[in-house]
């Protein structure tokens, strides 16, 4: 068009005058209509054209631009409520979702709460910037608007019932760490939610309406470490019926009655025991991905037994539900011990559940007591470092010439030695000077003891990586000293410590401390009556006694037994009974029915704190042991659900889960090295990320 102006403004520039100057003012004025108008009358041919022609609308317009319907439920509105359909479009965010729905539902309320869970996949929709598009929601998506935290019924291990909200939508290991937080309990690491074993339910059951203690009310907390007042979170200090929870958290329960022990679940089988570890839940995955649902009951448990800087003055919570943890483990006899430590377990109950009544157990500390605590401990760890060469040449001077006997292929007398954390051994005396016959290592070994104070058997089991597995090595004392001193240098040596290390007495005296708890005292039987009606065998000691022993039999039993443990605070009474708990051979066991590759047989795997043991179903003996220590990598086939560990000296095995998904084995033995790695300088601040790489595996990504 201004092509045309130009031209015919060229033609008419000869003439002349007001003639020449009209004719270009209406060229000028020509052009510059067209410009201005041609544009508008292209969009609006464009905008017909669009009316009867949808190929040409496809081709012009982007594809994001659709728009179609999507139906979401919104829990708050009730069951019976239909769908909220929503007009979006694949480019919209999530964000934009949840607000557009929040707008349509009219409903003034705090929404912060609450996300979108796509059902299909079983997947919370927690990325709000993430589009539609990038999720892969269709219009056959179902979603559900629906809040992330949720009542959930939490069994103690003290048996008592707790309802509090959890959240559903982050991994199990967050929610754990949220409850633990709740609850004043530290390193929650150490704890996992146990899917409960589902009970016949007579019908004559009258006790069908339990107890449940309502904490939904307290609000949710990000730190790491509460705030105490008079000992107690300040959630529980706020009336005089949240402190009493926090009491039944805090204070040991009184020995169960028997009937109550009667209508528990105990495994008859190691077999019943790897079906109750195959119920562990996934760390890696949320609470709705795992089928729990709202007002559900799960179990909160002790899942790896590597307890680590339990202080009594800050694990109140914590100290106490272990303690009924490893009780109820005794009375249902989910883990194995002699007679002599069944009646020793029954008298630190009964001396428990006495003292407890009268001891307060809730302690507060000031920071000035705790920073003169730390000082003293720089101090002490300082000492040991300028003292250590003189002590460790004093220690073993006296300690090598002690005689003891060694298990190998039946008991044979030898002369022992013991320099660094290394034993060696001799045929005599005299030729100790020269070189021993076999030096044994500590350090990285497992020590046990093996003791029956009185038919006085003194018996120490080492347990020495070898390439193959473990080798198994006992040593037998002549006395009561011999053992105590030479239990506390093992158990050094296989830290890493000599005897030059400051707990080497310590060690001794707490070990002296244990067998005189095993001795009868008739001297102090003047003390408490022989036979105190107040006591009740049937709750102190496994059902199994009581088949094979009348009451009348067990109570001085447990009363001579008694005698060596009244004079404990209760602090130290907890302590003692963890102790010799986490001291009997089956001790942290996780068992597993698995077939190994090549074999046409199952088996039980034994996971352990330290090792991985083998043991034949048939039987019950250990036919291989492996440790952590000595393992260069494992690994998980997901498709064929296979687990693959390679050892040093070129071991391999693989075995598929028969009790359990492989997720499971493949997490204890991720978690037991996670536990490896905590130190007491990074012992308030948990590395969430490296768990999960170590027990995640690739579904967690």
């Amino acid at each position: 068009m201004l092509a045309v102006a130009v031209l015919a403004l060229d033609e008419h520039l000869t003439l002349g005058g007001s003639e020449s100057l009209t004719i270009i003012t209406f060229f000028f004025i020509l052009s510059l209509f067209m410009c201005l108008f041609c544009p508008l009358l292209l969009f609006c041919s464009l905008s017909t054209l669009s009316d009867s022609s949808p190929a040409f609308l496809s081709l012009s317009l982007a594809p994001s631009m659709a728009v179609w319907d999507l139906s979401v439920t919104v829990e708050d509105l009730g069951s019976d409520a239909p769908p909220v359909t929503l007009s979006v479009a694949s480019d919209l965010h999530v964000g934009g979702v949840i607000l557009k729905l929040v707008e349509k539902t009219q409903i003034k309320r705090d929404w912060s709460d609450h996300a979108l869970w796509w059902e299909q996949k079983q997947r919370w929709l927690l990325r709000t910037a993430w589009t539609l598009e990038k999720y892969g929601i269709h219009a056959d998506a179902r979603l559900v608007f629906m809040p992330q935290h949720k009542p959930l019924k939490l069994c103690l291990p003290n048996g008592i019932t707790l309802k509090l909200r959890a959240c559903f939508s982050n991994p199990v290991f967050q929610t754990v760490m949220g409850i633990c937080r709740m609850l004043n309990i530290r390193h929650p690491e150490e704890l996992s939610l146990l899917r409960p074993i589902e009970q016949k339910k007579k019908k004559k059951d009258k006790d069908s309406a339990e107890e449940i203690y309502d904490l939904t009310e307290v609000p949710l907390s990000s730190v790491s470490r509460p705030c105490l007042y008079n000992g107690m979170p300040a959630h529980f200090a706020d009336s005089t019926q949240m402190e009493a929870i926090y009491k039944m958290l805090s204070v040991t329960q009184p020995p169960p009655a028997p009937e109550v022990i009667a209508k528990q679940y105990r495994p008859a089988s190691v077999v019943d025991k790897a079906h109750i570890h195959g119920r562990w839940l996934d760390s890696s995955r949320c609470l709705m991905q795992q089928g729990i649902q709202e007002n559900d009951r799960v179990w909160l448990r002790f899942k790896f037994y590597a307890f680590y800087d339990i202080e009594p003055k800050y694990d109140v919570v914590r100290l106490t539900q272990l303690y009924e943890q490893a009780r109820w483990a005794i009375l249902l006899e989910d883990i194995d011990c002699t007679e002599e430590e069944m009646m020793l377990f029954g008298a630190l109950q009964y001396h428990i559940s006495k003292v407890s009544q009268s001891e307060p157990q809730m302690l507060s500390s000031s920071a000035a007591m705790d920073d003169l605590e730390s000082a003293l401990q720089s101090l002490e760890v300082k000492m040991e470092g300028e003292t250590s060469t003189a002590s460790e040449m004093l220690v073993r001077q006296t300690e090598y010439l002690l005689p003891k006997r060694l298990t190998l292929k039946g008991y044979k007398q030898y002369w022992f030695k013991f320099q660094d954390t290394s034993i060696s051994y001799f045929k005599s005396k005299e030729e100790s000077i020269g070189e021993p016959i076999q030096q044994i290592n500590l350090k990285g070994c497992e020590v046990a003891p093996d003791v029956n104070v009185t038919a006085q058997k003194f018996l120490i089991r080492l347990l020495i990586p070898a390439p193959e597995g473990m080798n198994e090595v006992y040593l037998r004392c002549e006395n009561e000293q011999q053992y105590a001193q030479w239990m506390a240098a093992c158990r050094l040596g296989s830290k890493g410590k000599t005897l030059a290390d400051s707990s080497f007495q310590s060690e001794i005296q707490s070990i002296r401390s244990f067998l005189a708890m095993q001795k009868t005292s008739s001297s102090s039987h003047g003390n408490v009556p022989a036979n105190d009606e107040s006591i009740n065998t049937h709750s102190l000691v496994s059902p199994r006694y009581h088949k094979k022993y009348k009451t009348k039999q067990l109570t001085p039993r447990i009363l001579d037994a008694y005698q060596n443990v009244a004079q404990l605070s209760l602090t130290d009474a907890l302590m003692r009974f963890l102790q010799i708990w986490q001291a009997l051979p089956d001790f942290g066991l996780s068992y597993v029915v698995v077939r190994f590759k090549g074999s046409r047989k199952d088996e039980v795997m034994g996971i352990a704190p330290n090792r991985l043991i083998r043991i034949d179903l048939g039987v019950g003996d250990v036919v291989k042991t492996w440790r952590y220590n000595n393992m260069k990598q494992w690994n998980v086939n997901w498709d064929i659900r296979q687990v693959a560990i390679e050892f040093e000296g070129n071991v391999n095995i693989a075995f598929g889960c028969v009790t359990a998904d492989c997720k499971i084995v493949h997490e204890f033995i991720g978690g037991y090295i996670f536990m490896s790695t905590r130190s007491r300088e990074k012992s308030d601040t948990l590395n969430e990320e490296l768990f999960h790489k170590l027990t995640g595996g690739h579904e967690a990504l």
